[in-house]
């Protein structure tokens, strides 16, 4: 997977300099307004049918494609051995021994489990990344960059609220 460059220290200098400007780096992305389920992934729900399965903060994260803010998730602190499955739809996406502290303020894991996730070409320009988002319903989980531990060399950087925890 060809992930652009970018280091810690880089990611959060760029956050802040995104900061300082106004602009907040945990932001929405603009989405197509849909009236009828989406087929385009296994799981398919209209965006109202998904504003009542989700949270506020798991639909903006989900569904709108916004970033958490660092530190916010009780996920970033979980160490009991398990899987972390899809908030949306309940596919387990990583499990807790890929899972490492990168000290960005987001769970972070070295890879997925197979076939759980798909990466896009990222639409920011603060992250310089590819976008994942879960296979079967479309999710946005967070971005995946290429500074993270061996063996894969790839941090896949997610969002707490596009999580849920199921312990083994």
């Amino acid at each position: 997977m060809k992930v652009m460059r970018r280091t810690k220290r880089s990611f959060l200098g760029a956050m802040a300099a995104t900061f300082a400007s106004g602009v907040a780096p945990w932001h929405v992305r603009a989405a197509a307004v849909r009236t009828g389920p989406d087929t385009s992934y296994e799981i398919g729900h209209t965006q109202a049918q998904w504003r009542r399965r989700l949270s506020s903060e798991q639909y903006r994260v989900l569904r709108r494609g916004a970033t958490e803010p660092p530190f916010a998730s009780p996920l970033l602190h979980e160490r009991r051995d398990g899987r972390f499955a899809c908030a949306g739809c309940g596919l387990p996406l990583f499990s807790s021994e890929a899972k490492f502290d990168s000290r960005t303020g987001w769970p972070s894991f070295w890879k997925p489990l197979d076939g759980a996730v798909a990466t896009d070409a990222s639409e920011s320009a603060v992250t310089h990344a590819n976008e994942v988002h879960c296979r079967r319903c479309g999710g946005h989980l967070g971005h995946v960059f290429d500074d993270g531990p061996k063996p894969t060399g790839l941090r896949y950087c997610i969002n707490g609220a596009a999580l849920l925890f199921q312990q083994t």
